[in-house]
C-alpha cells in the first residue's frame, strides 16, 4: 500500500511538473501581447512614423484612398487634427485593396493629399491592409487575439481605428462614419 501511494505521488508530481513546463511554453505566456507602440512604419516621404512617438495620446488610423467616393473624408481628416492637435493624432495609410482606388506612388498621393485637401497630419506609405499581404500594423487592429479587443474586417476604403492614449484599441469604425462624427468625437472631449 505504502509503495502504491510513494508510486502515485510520484506520479503526481511528474504530471504537475509536466503541466509547469507546458504552461511555460505556451504562445499566452511565452509572448507577451504587442502594443500599438510596436510598431514602426515608412512614412509617404520615406521617413518613419513611431508610432511610440504618441504615447499620451489618442490615435486615428484611417486606410485612405485618393479615388474613392469617401475621399472627400481627407477635409473631416484634417479638421479633426487641427481641432484635437493636443490630444489625437490622425494617421493616414492609403491603400490599393479596394477597387483599384489607390493606384499613385507615394508622391503622388503626399502631392494629392496637399493639393486637394491641404493634409499636414502624418501619412504613411502606401500599404496592403487585408488579406495574406496586410501590414503587421493593420493584422494588430483587425484580430483580436492580437489586440486584445476585437475583431474588424475592413470592408472598404476609410475604414477607422481609435487607440487611446495607453496605445489600446478603443473600436473601430465603418467608412459611412466621418471622422467627425460623435461617435468619433465622444472620446475626444
Amino acid at each position: 500500500m505504502k509503495k502504491i501511494f510513494i508510486f502515485l505521488l510520484a506520479t503526481g508530481a511528474f504530471l504537475q511538473s509536466c503541466t509547469n513546463m507546458k504552461k511555460e511554453q505556451s504562445p499566452e505566456t511565452s509572448n507577451a501581447m504587442k502594443s500599438i507602440y510596436d510598431y514602426k512604419v515608412e512614412s509617404l516621404d520615406g521617413g518613419q512614423i513611431d508610432l511610440a512617438d504618441y504615447k499620451g495620446k489618442k490615435i486615428l488610423i484611417v486606410n485612405t484612398a485618393s479615388e474613392c467616393g469617401f475621399t472627400s473624408q481627407y477635409a473631416d481628416l484634417e479638421e479633426l487634427s487641427n481641432t484635437y492637435k493636443d490630444k489625437l493624432v490622425v494617421i493616414g495609410f492609403p491603400a490599393n485593396n479596394f477597387g483599384g482606388q489607390e493606384p499613385g506612388t507615394n508622391e503622388e498621393i503626399g502631392a494629392f493629399c496637399q493639393k486637394n485637401f491641404g493634409v499636414t497630419f502624418p501619412m504613411a506609405a502606401k500599404v496592403s491592409v487585408k488579406g495574406d499581404d496586410a501590414a503587421p500594423l493593420f493584422q494588430f487592429l483587425t484580430q483580436k487575439e492580437l489586440n486584445g479587443v476585437k475583431n474588424t474586417t475592413i470592408l472598404w476604403n476609410f475604414t477607422k481605428f481609435l487607440v487611446d492614449e495607453n496605445g489600446k484599441l478603443i473600436d473601430s469604425y465603418i467608412s459611412t462614419t466621418k471622422p467627425t462624427d460623435g461617435a468619433i468625437t465622444k472620446h475626444l472631449k
